[in-house]
């Protein structure tokens, strides 16, 4: 029999995940997950009041979804308006960024334990982090306001206390970093340039720009192996091989996310009359649908092998019992 909330067909189902402890529905808005590797938890924010008991919180909160125990953990210590987490890939540690006082900084939470910590931000304002699989390293954009204004992407080892400057752009133009699993890659967009460089922790070294220099590219994802490279140029989605330089291009649609062995291939067709979330196998070129509704994701949404994809959708109709009129999370399993 299906359990109430999820949809089930040929082995893979979808479940609504930002629910209270007693499968009710949340109160509030939710949105922004990020799954592990092997998919067991999955990080989100809300603004739901009922996900846990006695939540005191205000505004948008971190949370932490066990799928294994069915338990929701609250994970942020700041009432602000928090960015999208990002969970790393064995799921201990959970990174988000948001506004203290007037500077935006990045925060670290330990799932276990549940405690949080400020990052070591050398600028007036960190944001846009990157998880390693360990949650050791972590990518992140420093902006320095004083004119003129620039940036610094850096990789901070939070453990040691100690960073490397991935590169120094003059510009505040929007940029960003994603970080492989084993923290010695970082894939980096420069927003000004509109170009995407990799960074190699070993040597201190960038190559780039990886799409060429007859055309603008934004980074999607480097994935978590750091074997493949997402970014998109026009309307087309570009998957770029680290170790061959091969691009696979698939066309006309948005790149959202890369599964951590680089095979599967989250993305938004531009065509909106029909599903708004897809997954490509890249090696058979086959593709599945992860929602017909209207339906949002972004980078980490996808565990290893394809299997399980989170999104976010305020469509009523993706599993029974909708009513809240609000942005749920949402999982879909393909086996």
């Amino acid at each position: 029999m299906t359990a109430a909330g999820v949809t089930s067909g040929s082995g893979a189902g979808v479940e609504r995940i930002s629910v209270a402890p007693d499968g009710t529905q949340g109160d509030g808005d939710s949105a922004g997950a990020t799954i592990t590797t092997d998919g067991r938890r999955i990080a989100f924010s809300s603004s739901a009041t009922n996900l846990i008991p006695d939540n005191r919180g205000a505004g948008d909160e971190v949370y932490v979804r066990d799928q294994r125990t069915s338990q929701t953990t609250q994970m942020s210590s700041i009432t602000s308006t928090i960015q999208r987490p990002v969970i790393s890939g064995d799921g201990q540690y959970v990174a988000f960024w948001g506004q203290l006082m007037r500077n935006t900084k990045v925060f670290l939470s330990q799932v276990s334990s549940g405690s949080t910590i400020g990052i070591n931000c050398p600028g007036l304002s960190c944001s846009q982090p990157s998880l390693s699989a360990n949650g050791r390293y972590m990518a992140q954009v420093a902006t320095f306001t004083r004119p003129p204004s620039w940036q610094r992407i850096e990789v901070r080892d939070w453990q040691a206390d100690t960073a490397q400057t991935v590169a120094e752009l003059g510009h505040p133009a929007s940029s960003r970093p994603s970080i492989s699993g084993d923290g010695r890659f970082v894939a980096y967009q420069d927003g000004q340039t509109e170009d995407v460089f990799v960074w190699d922790r070993t040597d201190d070294t960038s190559f780039g720009p990886i799409e060429g220099p007859s055309k603008a590219a934004t980074l999607v994802q480097l994935s978590r192996d750091g074997g493949k490279v997402v970014y998109i140029s026009g309307s087309d989605t570009y998957v770029h091989d680290e170790s061959s330089g091969a691009e696979q291009l698939v066309p006309n649609v948005r790149g959202v996310a890369i599964d951590p062995t680089g095979r599967y291939l989250l993305y938004a067709p531009n065509d909106t009359s029909g599903p708004s979330l897809m997954l490509r196998d890249l090696e058979t070129g086959t593709d599945e649908v992860v929602s017909n509704q209207p339906a949002s994701a972004g980078t980490d949404a996808v565990s290893a092998g394809g299997r399980d994809v989170v999104f976010h959708s305020a469509a009523d109709d993706i599993v029974p019992g909708d009513t809240n009129g609000k942005s749920d999370v949402f999982i879909r399993r393909f086996y």
